[in-house]
């Protein structure tokens, strides 16, 4: 399917229903509920090629509602960003930025209210969708939503829609995206699902259009889709379960782009250990992608392609392996680790971390980020990676979590 085919059609297949589901129908409704978060990061980054050293804050208040009338339930959340910076500094924009940005969005609803050298100023309305039901084995969800396919943790090259940054701390939402989707479940542990959706990149308008079907099957989940993805072919299959008292997870998908078909997967295992009277949490996964650089040569090249471009990929080397661990130290005050390192150059992000819960809504933490491996390189305005991960420059931050309401 060509890009930009049938604009108009597909802006009544999603809009239409939506608007019909948003006109109240009788006081039989449920009442609705109306719930806050905010976030403050204060972030302090060191001089890198790539920027000077300096400090900013970063501020999120996302404000949410929902509701129902008869057999349609209503979901919205709306959401502020606010970056004060010293100038030239990345600080939280490093894995924060993309919150209120847009990630393909095919409604236009939110973007910069001001932008400068030492401030920028964002909105998005981050989910605006109504859920028909269809009767007690199915529904349609209809608008701006979370929709997530990933089954492993970290690296998540079989999830289409809007996969997490895999070193950012701040995982509390997933971004929606605009989309139509229809499930209908058969029995407890089967479930099919087809999902529309709509995607801007630029000037480029692209469509995703897929089916899903997974099941348990022995006590192992397992399933496939397939379809298209941003107007090219693609499809996957994952499955999980318990290996011992291991859990183990996978995912691998092929995709058909840029000319050339490509196999990307992911592979993980995680588990608990009792330490001390505590449980220590383990995660590790390695993930091979196809559309990912062998070299460094490669890398800028991979940070310009589609795929990257369209938010597909989490990472730019081909073989890329995540650890993570938690540990509570005590009911209130938990520690964390994250290293994700490319296999191909031997770089890596060592990201230790450290939260406590202040109260029942107030949540307080504290962390970094270190990039080992070689540096870049800044030849006039030619600039070079040395390894994927060498380009970070040292990165420390706090933040403040409310939930209200």
């Amino acid at each position: 399917m060509a890009p930009g085919s049938f604009p108009r059609l597909r802006r009544a297949v999603l809009a239409a229903p939506l608007l019909a589901a948003l006109v109240p129908r009788g006081a039989e409704g449920q009442q609705p509920g109306l719930s806050g978060y905010y976030l403050n990061v204060f972030t302090g980054v060191a001089e890198s090629v790539l920027a000077p050293a300096g400090v900013t804050e970063f501020q999120r208040l996302r404000l949410m509602w929902n509701g129902s009338a008869g057999a349609v339930r209503l979901d919205a959340a709306y959401e502020h960003s606010l970056t004060l910076r010293q100038e030239g500094a990345l600080g939280a924009q490093l894995f924060t930025a993309a919150g209120t940005a847009s990630g393909g969005d095919w409604l236009s609803l939110g973007g910069e209210i001001r932008s400068g050298a030492q401030a920028v100023w964002r909105h998005r309305v981050d989910r605006l969708s109504a859920r028909i039901d269809l009767g007690g084995s199915a529904d349609l969800v209809i608008g701006r939503q979370p929709v997530s396919w990933a089954t492993t943790l970290i690296l998540t090259p079989a999830d289409p829609f809007s996969p997490f940054d895999p070193a950012d701390p701040f995982r509390e939402y997933r971004p929606g995206v605009d989309a139509a989707r229809l499930r209908y479940y058969r029995g407890s542990f089967t479930q099919f699902e087809v999902v529309a959706r709509p995607a801007l990149h630029g000037d480029r308008e692209t469509l995703t259009l897929l089916g899903r079907v997974s099941s348990n099957r022995g006590g192992w989940d397992l399933g496939a889709w397939g379809g298209v993805v941003h107007d090219t072919f693609g499809a996957a299959a994952f499955l999980s379960g318990s290996a011992g008292l291991w859990a183990l997870r996978a995912e691998a998908e092929v995709r058909d782009l840029e000319d050339r078909v490509v196999v990307r997967g992911t592979v993980g295992l995680d588990r608990t250990f009792p330490v001390a009277g505590r449980d220590l949490y383990l995660v590790v996964e390695y993930q091979r992608d196809g559309l990912g650089a062998t070299t460094p040569d490669g890398l800028l090249d991979a940070a310009t392609s589609r795929a990257f471009g369209q938010g597909e990929m989490q990472v730019l080397g081909r073989d890329v392996g995540a650890l993570q661990m938690s540990y509570p130290l005590h009911p209130l005050l938990s520690t964390s680790a994250l290293m994700l390192g490319s296999l191909r150059d031997g770089s890596f992000i060592f990201a230790p971390g450290m939260a406590y819960s202040a109260t029942e809504s107030l949540g307080l933490s504290a962390g970094a980020f270190f990039g080992f491996g070689e540096g870049p390189s800044l030849d006039g305005a030619d600039l070079s990676l040395g390894s994927e991960f060498g380009a970070l420059p040292r990165v420390g931050y706090l933040s403040a979590s409310v939930f209200f309401w």
